[in-house]
């Protein structure tokens, strides 16, 4: 079973991938049969994710605190 790292990786790496693909390949804003189709909103969205995903794994990362105590 995975852990909730490998997990944030994962969604993060599908986010990345989708990124590529969009921004090789732009598409414009268009509407369909009264349905929105906002790329630009869709790309934002996948830059957040991945946003999300760094945020996330830097909160979950095991941290160093050294200190010297003086007597």
């Amino acid at each position: 079973m995975p852990t909730d790292i490998e997990r944030l990786a994962t969604i993060k790496a599908q986010a990345l991938a989708l990124i590529a693909e969009i921004t090789a390949q732009p598409k414009p804003t268009y509407q369909i049969d009264g349905q929105n189709i906002s790329w630009g909103e869709y790309l934002g969205q996948l830059q957040s994710t991945v946003q999300w995903c760094d945020q996330q794994a830097a909160a979950g990362a095991p941290v160093e605190v050294r200190s010297q105590g003086y007597t």
